[in-house]
């Protein structure tokens, strides 16, 4: 019996033994090297899996670039592969690069698309320009009326500055500031509407593209339209405040006028005040004249007849006063 099941027992160990070595040495891929005439040894491919690098994304590459005519190595693939790089499309870009004429080597590539930028969009927008549309910016020409632009920059990627330079946004910043300005410069805002592409000329001509990764090629005003007078505008907000400020200053003044009056109307209640108490001395002063001997009897009697008569005198001028409102009346 353990005769019989000793053949079955070492077939199925075979069986095992296989499965785990094509498993673990991706034959068919050695197979795909060698029938695309890339050396590559059985070991290499172990090597491989033994530092933790997937062979398919470093043959496949290889055979890719082997078949294009591109002299690069396992080694120089692997070690890419080993910093983070996307090895595919460095090879995509090299093969993009060589049809195209473009001077490109492995390192730069790889130094390209470690540094996060995509190797193989920049080789394309070498060969076919890109076009980036700005938003609406808006300038305010010497009139006060404001002028709104929108541009179309086309670039070209430049592989030098690639590496280190800045990026779109800092081209359409640049764009934008150089159109504020040209439109900041103009006397009207007619001549801006007249002559657009003195914006394009102007902007072109300062030299935008220094430190970025492109080369502007052009600059055209794609769209141009007024916007608000923003002179009028200010004019009307200075008028509001100089409003305002004589608002403030003349109701500072009525409220001095009235407090002054209030001041006046007291200072005429203590004036009041004193002559009540200088009338109030009077009798005093007739009682003291009269003990003293200084006012007879008779001086107080032509006094007190003066006084009545005075009364009656301001009594008549009262009723003269009244009849002669109503007549008026």
């Amino acid at each position: 019996m353990d005769i019989q099941l000793m053949p079955i027992i070492i077939i199925a160990v075979i069986l095992i033994v296989v499965a785990v070595l094509f498993t673990f040495i991706p034959v068919m891929l050695w197979i795909s090297a060698l029938a695309a005439g890339v050396k590559v040894g059985i070991f290499t491919l172990v090597g491989m899996r033994l530092r933790r690098v997937i062979p398919s994304r470093v043959i496949n590459p290889l055979i890719k670039a082997h078949k294009a005519g591109l002299s690069v190595t396992t080694n120089q693939l692997e070690s890419h592969y080993l910093a983070g790089g996307n090895v595919d499309r460095v090879v995509n870009a090299l093969i993009a690069a060589q049809r195209a004429n473009i001077e490109l080597s492995f390192e730069r590539t790889a130094a390209i698309d470690l540094a996060g930028r995509d190797v193989l969009e920049a080789v394309q927008m070498s060969v076919n320009p890109k076009v980036i549309e700005t938003p609406f910016i808006s300038g305010i020409a010497i009139d006060g009326i404001e002028v709104k632009a929108k541009a179309r920059i086309t670039v070209r990627a430049n592989i030098d500055r690639l590496v280190g330079g800045a990026g779109e946004e800092t081209v359409i910043a640049r764009v934008g500031e150089g159109i504020v300005s040209t439109i900041g410069s103009s006397v009207t805002h007619a001549k801006v509407l007249e002559n657009p592409d003195s914006i394009s000329q102007n902007v072109l001509s300062r030299g935008l593209d220094a430190g970025t990764a492109f080369e502007i090629l052009s600059i055209d005003i794609a769209d141009i339209d007024i916007g608000k007078n923003i002179g009028a505008i200010l004019q009307t907000d200075q008028a509001e405040a100089d409003k305002n400020i004589a608002q403030a200053k003349a109701e500072e003044r009525r409220a001095m006028a009235v407090a002054q009056e209030q001041e006046m109307a007291a200072k005429v209640e203590e004036m009041r005040a004193k002559v009540v108490e200088a009338e109030a001395d009077v009798p005093r002063a007739l009682a003291e004249a009269l003990r003293s001997g200084n006012l007879g009897v008779m001086d107080y009697m032509n006094y007190k007849n003066i006084d009545a008569d005075t009364d009656m005198r301001d009594s008549i001028g009262k009723l003269s006063q009244d009849d002669e409102e109503d007549s008026n009346k």
